[in-house]
């Protein structure tokens, strides 16, 4: 009985660094942190890649409880809070890129409560659901699992994460939240500002004309034109920000 009580807590024992680096990815990447994968899922999720991991891997002896241990164990949360940045910020290119449109078309008023963004447009919560069935269509999630479980290979439990060189590539990474916004709206944002600078000529050529009651349904019908038109570049868009995020997190992990 004891003998199989010690088995048991050094399965546990070994089982719990993968775990701790996985728990905090799908707690914070954007894809997987969504309310329709609840807390049950992402935490049977977890479970089972790590036993997967435990056993494809050698995982090192390391009491929890020792002062190696406690650091080991936050350094396996900061790993996995950092993968799952990479995924955050090209979520919220989209939230920003939906945000800049709906602004330029006078639809700013028009918010929804997102659980997990807060209070967005609707743009915006369309773009992160188109965004979402992207990342699906292209089998983002097998890339994805495929890369936080080779990290083990490529990151050790054990080895140290954090550099100057990668703090680098953080704060390089942060700036496709507004290139990508800047690619997905650009065709709305470039046509809306030319009808702009044109009602701004009538408004000046003719002082009575109501210009709001011409110019807004005007942004409202145009913008949504243009957006459907630029809705198969959009896809594309979107693609290649998933892609430069999976090459991100490459990065980040040394490969």
């Amino acid at each position: 009985m004891n003998l199989a009580f010690i088995d048991i807590l050094d399965r546990f024992v070994v089982v719990i660094w993968p775990m701790l680096r996985l728990s905090a990815f799908l707690a914070f990447t954007s894809i997987f942190s969504i309310r329709a994968v609840n807390m049950r899922i992402r935490i049977s999720l977890a479970l089972v890649l790590s036993f997967f991991v435990s056993q494809q891997l050698p995982m090192p002896r390391i009491d929890p409880l020792t002062a190696e241990g406690l650091m080991e164990v936050f350094r396996q949360i900061l790993i996995g809070l950092t993968m799952g940045l990479v995924f955050q910020v090209a979520s919220a290119a989209l939230v920003v890129a939906g945000q800049a449109i709906s602004n330029a078309m006078g639809l700013s008023i028009a918010n929804m409560i997102d659980p997990n963004l807060g209070n967005v447009p609707l743009i915006s919560q369309f773009l992160t659901i188109l965004g979402t069935l992207v990342f699906m269509g292209m089998g983002g999630h097998l890339i994805v699992f495929g890369l936080v479980l080779e990290s083990f290979r490529i990151l050790p439990i054990g080895q140290e994460f954090f550099s100057q060189d990668m703090l680098g590539k953080m704060l390089h990474w942060s700036s496709m939240m507004f290139l990508g916004a800047l690619l997905l709206g650009l065709p709305v944002l470039m046509t809306l500002l030319f009808i702009n600078i044109g009602l701004g000529f009538v408004s000046r050529a003719a002082p009575s004309l109501n210009i709001f009651t011409v110019g807004f349904p005007a942004l409202i019908l145009v913008g949504f034109f243009i957006f459907i038109l630029s809705m198969g570049n959009n896809v594309a868009r979107i693609e290649w920000i998933w892609t430069q995020a999976f090459m991100t997190l490459r990065a980040y992990l040394g490969g």
